[in-house]
Formats: structure tokens, C-alpha cells, sequence
């Protein structure tokens, strides 16, 4: 039944695709990526990784969808044609690329083969050890924060560093208030919509907390705990308008907290430095395992802050911008 299940997904994933790809209508296109984005929050499930699930929930197929909505809302609704015939040496050349790669996938292991290269590696060894050495249940979370805390904190940079260039493009102050005909909601409309939002966003906001401070035993972490807080916050914004989330969460205080979520990442590698420990030994701080517990939950307090932020500022950005007359 899952066999069955999951080729009827790739097989929806294929068709999205395949519509996505001739469709000139951005709202449409919008509209249906956020669908195939769901359509992988399943198949996440199905491979187990619910917590790529909950990632993919909150910004591929919720906050990307806003703030492309909020992009066509500044550009335009249709697709300009250039009048450019498709080209058959291109289709050409991206069928035999196509049929290569999917050669190249005949070489590689069955699913979940335990001879496969990648799990005769350093999996055994994060399996059996991560409890011992870390001391927390989820070995995910132990993989992320410690046995690869550079490549994390790497991840984390790239968040800070993407939205400062987004912030940029997209003029270097915050933008004026919207008019109250030109928010994305009035308080004369939408009763039952703000009525509902007056329930979920509190409940939303006190998931966040959970899912960032119980990644130790189940599927969470930083990046998860800001997506499902930077979520809440724009649907926030969405329902009661972009002044009041303005007014809530000003944008300079949200710049401020994104640097230092990169900063208490950056700083717990310094402090164990100081210590006499190598960058990110989170030994240095306690005798393990208490070192290693105090340690992820620093840097998963900072990518927390940093996800958070940058989410609520972009759609801030785009949503503040007025479209030209």
C-alpha cells in the first residue's frame, strides 16, 4: 500500500510539474508550486523525515507562496511572451540529459539497503554512539548540532546572508505604511477569517517553543520551531494587516535579532575556543553529555532567532512595497 501510495505521489509530482512548466499565468503557477509542495510534505512522511515535513510545510508551501503572491502583486499577474519558438536542438539536449540521469540512477543501492555506501560510513557509528556521546535520543538532532555543527552554522550564515541581499534588491529602508485600501486585510471584512486567526496564531505561536526545545526526542530543531514562529507571524500579518505586524515586530528590532542569532552560534564556537577546546566542542562547557546538551541548545536557540526573523522581514519587504500606479 505505501509502494502504491508513493508512485501515485511522484506520478502527481511529475503532472505539477510538467503543468507548472506551460502555464503563463503567475497566480496559477503560484498556486499549484504550493501544491507540490504539500505533495512533498508526504512523501517527506513517508521516507520518515517528518522533519523536513514540517520545514517544507511552513516556507515551501506556505511562506514562498506569500511572498510570491506578494511579488506578482507588485509585477503582474501574466507571463510576457517573447515570441520565441521552442528550440528542438534544446529539447533535444535536455531529453538526453534527462534519459542520462535516470542511467545514472540505475547504479545506485536500493532504498534502504543497509549494505549501501552510505550506510556503511559514519551512519553505524552516529546509530549506535550518538546516546552515549550526546546524550539525547534524536540522532538527527545530534548529527545536525554536533557532529556537523559547521555545516549548520554555515546553513545559518546563508539564511542571515540571503536575506540581507533580499532586503537590498528591495530598497535599503523600510517602506511606508500601506494605505488602509492597500493592506492585504481591513477590519471591515473578513470577520469569520480573523475570528479563526484569533485562535490559531496563539496555538501556532506555543507549537514553535515545543518543537524547538523537544528536538532532543522528537522531530524539530531550530530551523523547524522559526519556520512554524515566522509562519505565525505572517499569517498575521496576512489576516490583521502588514501596519499592525509592523507596529508588533518593527523591522529594525528584527534585523537586530537575526545578526544575533548568527552571533550566539558564532559566539558559543568562541566561547568553547576560549576555553581550550576546539570550535564547537561543546565539552568545553560541562562533562559530557551535559557539555553536548548545553551547546545544541545555544545554537539551536540561534538558528531559531535567525529563521524567525529573516522569514518575518521578507514578507515585511515585499508586502510593504506599494505597486506602481
Amino acid at each position: 500500500m505505501e509502494t502504491l501510495l508513493m508512485i501515485g505521489l511522484l506520478a502527481a509530482l511529475g503532472a505539477l510539474a510538467v503543468t507548472i512548466a506551460f502555464m503563463d499565468d503567475l497566480l496559477v503557477v503560484t498556486m499549484l508550486s504550493g501544491i507540490f509542495s504539500f505533495t512533498c510534505c508526504a512523501i517527506f512522511v513517508l521516507f520518515d523525515a517528518p522533519d523536513v515535513a514540517f520545514t517544507e510545510a511552513c516556507v515551501g508551501a506556505g511562506v514562498s507562496t506569500v511572498l510570491t503572491l506578494a511579488a506578482i502583486r507588485l509585477t503582474g499577474r501574466r507571463e510576457k511572451r517573447v515570441g520565441r519558438r521552442a528550440s528542438a536542438v534544446g529539447l533535444i539536449v535536455s531529453t538526453i540529459c534527462g534519459l542520462a540521469l535516470v542511467y545514472g540512477t540505475l547504479e545506485l543501492p536500493r532504498f534502504g539497503d543497509p549494505l549501501a555506501p552510505a550506510n556503511q560510513h559514519v551512519a553505524p557509528h552516529y546509530l549506535n554512539e550518538s546516546a552515549a556521546e550526546i546524550g539525547i535520543p534524536n540522532v538527527i538532532t545530534s548529527v545536525l548540532g554536533s557532529y556537523r555543527g559547521y555545516d549548520t552554522m554555515g546553513e545559518t550564515v546563508v539564511v542571515f546572508t540571503a536575506a540581507l541581499g533580499v532586503l537590498m534588491l528591495l530598497g535599503g529602508s523600510q517602506a511606508r505604511p500601506l494605505r488602509r485600501g492597500d493592506a492585504p486585510a481591513r477590519a471591515d471584512r473578513d470577520v469569520i477569517l480573523r475570528s479563526i486567526a484569533t485562535l490559531f496564531v496563539p496555538m501556532t505561536l506555543f507549537l514553535a517553543p515545543y518543537v524547538q526545545f523537544h528536538g532532543a526526542y522528537s522531530p524539530g530543531g531550530g530551523f523547524q520551531a522559526g519556520a512554524i514562529f515566522g509562519g505565525a507571524m505572517i499569517l498575521y500579518g496576512l489576516v490583521f494587516g502588514i501596519d499592525r505586524l509592523n507596529k508588533l515586530v518593527p523591522e529594525r528590532v528584527l534585523k537586530v535579532i537575526a545578526a544575533l542569532g548568527v552571533l550566539t552560534y558564532g559566539g558559543t564556537g568562541l566561547v568553547t575556543l576560549a576555553l581550550g577546546h576546539q570550535f564547537l566542542d561543546y565539552d568545553a562547557l560541562s562533562p559530557r553529555p551535559s557539555g553536548q546538551q548545553i551547546g545544541l541548545t545555544a545554537i539551536e536557540f540561534g538558528v531559531f532567532m535567525t529563521v524567525t526573523c529573516v522569514m518575518i522581514l521578507l514578507f515585511q519587504r515585499f508586502a510593504s512595497r506599494r505597486s506602481e500606479p
